[in-house]
């Protein structure tokens, strides 16, 4: 899952692009574009998380924890699951894209923590995975949701369909992990010369 490359801002503002462009192409014709990117740094493997922001609100959150695909063709595959195939969402309309905002978190090595102690929040993402079961939540979880590390365990497990408590057991493992966390927001496009 890890991804030591430190982003620069240009790189993150192409594959926010590629995101949003994937989405309306997916949009309009069911297809994933087949571009690649302008940069070969952006064709290393990496394990991502497509957040999609309407307003306040989520509008849908796809990812995978496995870096099993070059980074940029991992954010197109993990954009249209988000928009298509979060569960707890109807599919994203088209005519939807322009009014959301998408984030991207790319994910860095995993440790393994004995429990919430070894946290820090906004900082680490938290893997719970036991009994078959697994849960993630991504480092700008807990902040956004006011909760403290105990809490944000407990979340995790229960996420997972497990007691709050699970992580304690032996046969259950409990991970963090850091992310590259960028968006529409944070790295809006570049104006360009002129315009």
């Amino acid at each position: 899952m890890t991804y030591d490359h430190p982003l620069a801002d240009d790189e993150k503002r192409e594959l926010l692009r590629i995101a949003r462009a994937t989405l309306r192409e997916h949009g309009y014709s069911g297809r994933i574009p087949p571009g690649k990117p302008h940069r070969d740094s952006l064709v290393a493997p990496a394990a991502v998380f497509v957040s999609l922001h309407k307003g306040s609100e989520l509008r849908g959150c796809i990812g995978g924890l496995d870096a099993d695909k070059p980074i940029y063709r991992a954010i197109q595959e993990m954009a249209v699951a988000a928009a298509t195939r979060d569960p707890r969402f109807d599919p994203l309309d088209p005519d939807e894209l322009d009014a959301c905002d998408i984030e991207i978190s790319v994910l860095g090595p995993e440790r393994p923590i004995a429990g919430p102690e070894e946290l820090v929040v906004g900082t680490d993402g938290v893997v719970v995975e036991g009994h078959g079961r697994r849960g993630v939540f991504l480092p700008q979880v807990a902040p956004d949701a006011g909760w403290d590390a105990a809490t944000l365990v407990a979340k995790v497990c229960a996420k997972a369909g497990l007691p709050g408590d699970a992580w304690t057991e032996s046969d259950v493992t409990l991970r963090a992990f850091g992310a590259q966390v960028f968006s529409d927001v944070t790295h809006p496009p570049a104006k360009r010369p002129g315009r």
